[in-house]
């Protein structure tokens, strides 16, 4: 059954990008523009007074995580990287992932690992070591310094690669970009600094998926709610719930869907994109609850991605687009949930989850979340989350 459904996906996916007529390089032309930009940035005498070095890396797909650059950053300096390129999961189906998911580093051999929320990224050294560039996928951290727990063999079936700049300044990076000038990648960063999103109060995103820019705190008809914008990204925004699991348990909450980030239905791995409020257990499991474009009510499934489908349950509790744009109040018992589709209940919960997907189809997902809440029933216990 999930074979057919698989190739059915498949087979809309192609008609749907052979209905755009699109051509793709595979990211060729975008690495290029970068190199072209890094030659002309990195000489003159602008350079020369705002950098202290300037490489160019090549990272190309089949290479395993991690790539010694032969940087040794002190700490204190500030560092910018520009990124450009894909890592081609399938061509015929224009499936690929972009810099902001792709590139890792660290400084250091055992230095905790990070992302970018964009294509380019600025930081500042917080101890001297050595930089480390990697590739994530298909790959998945086993912990916060980069060791891969998933097989290295999976790196060699995929095509593409990323071409990435790193800049070192003499000052700080803000003062260093406006003495040098510099084009586009320069202008992006600017502006990322300028306009940068903060995860919502109280609220950090899910280490191994690393930073975005997805979630952030708003206000909406005079009342405070959770954001979410995503877009060719994927984040997972983490809350510490500790509460008790028992059959009274239910968890709240109020949503806006305004746009569904699939057009496809979202239970296979070419097509995973949805937005959805989930909650973790002890066990280290989570249920997951999606508004689906097509899928029926009531359906639930593992997660069809390899790294996922032994951890996190789907459950499709709004489907279709009746409902968008409307503010919608949702209540679920995780107890009754938990044994109808996963087994026998663990004692615990341990935090909330949201989550937005739209890094395969490349689609937007906007939502706003208000009133999370864990209930405990008769027990009188409630757990306002946001």
């Amino acid at each position: 059954m999930r074979v057919a459904q698989d190739l059915m996906v498949a087979a809309r996916r192609w008609r749907q990008v052979s209905a755009t007529a699109a051509t793709s390089d595979g990211g060729a032309t975008e690495r290029e523009d970068l190199r072209q930009w890094f030659r002309e940035v990195s000489r003159g005498q602008a350079a020369e007074d705002a950098l202290r070095t300037a490489s160019l890396f090549e990272l190309e797909a089949g290479e395993l995580p991690w790539r010694d650059t032969g940087l040794d950053l002190e700490a204190g300096e500030w560092v910018t990287t520009a990124a450009a390129g894909r890592l081609i999961l399938s061509g015929p189906l224009d499936l690929w992932v972009g810099p902001q998911f792709q590139l890792w580093m660290r400084v250091g051999e055992t230095g905790r690992i990070f992302n970018g929320t964009r294509d380019t990224h600025s930081f500042c050294v917080a101890e001297t070591g050595r930089l480390y560039l990697a590739g994530y996928f298909p790959g998945q951290w086993g912990d916060d310094s980069g060791r891969v727990s998933t097989s290295l063999g999976d790196y060699s079936k995929f095509a593409g690669g990323l071409t990435v700049a790193v800049l070192r300044w003499r000052g700080q990076a803000q003062e260093g970009m406006a003495a040098l000038g510099g084009g586009r990648y320069v202008a992006a960063e600017q502006e990322r600094l300028r306009d940068a999103v903060s995860a919502p109060r109280n609220w950090k995103y899910l280490w191994m998926l690393g930073q975005s820019e997805i979630f952030q705190d708003a206000v909406e008809d005079g009342r405070p709610c959770i954001a979410c914008h995503t877009e060719r990204n994927v984040g997972i925004l983490q809350h510490d719930a500790p509460f008790d699991l028992t059959p009274e348990t239910t968890i709240r909450w109020d949503w806006k869907l305004d746009e569904l980030p699939s057009r496809l239905p979202e239970n296979t791995a070419l097509s995973h994109d949805y937005l959805s409020v989930a909650v973790e257990f002890e066990n280290g499991r989570d249920i997951t609850y999606t508004w689906s474009p097509e899928l029926p009510l009531g359906t639930g499934y593992w997660c069809p991605l390899p790294t996922w489908k032994d951890r996190e349950f789907h459950v499709v509790i709004r489907s279709g687009a009746e409902g968008l744009g409307t503010w919608l109040a949702e209540e679920r018992n995780l107890f009754e949930d938990y044994r109808r589709y996963m087994g026998e209940p663990p004692r615990r919960v341990v935090k909330v989850w949201l989550i937005a997907v739209s890094i395969f189809q490349r689609q937007r997902g906007v939502v706003r979340y208000r009133g999370i809440a864990l209930d405990g029933g008769s027990e009188g216990r409630r757990l306002e989350i946001s």
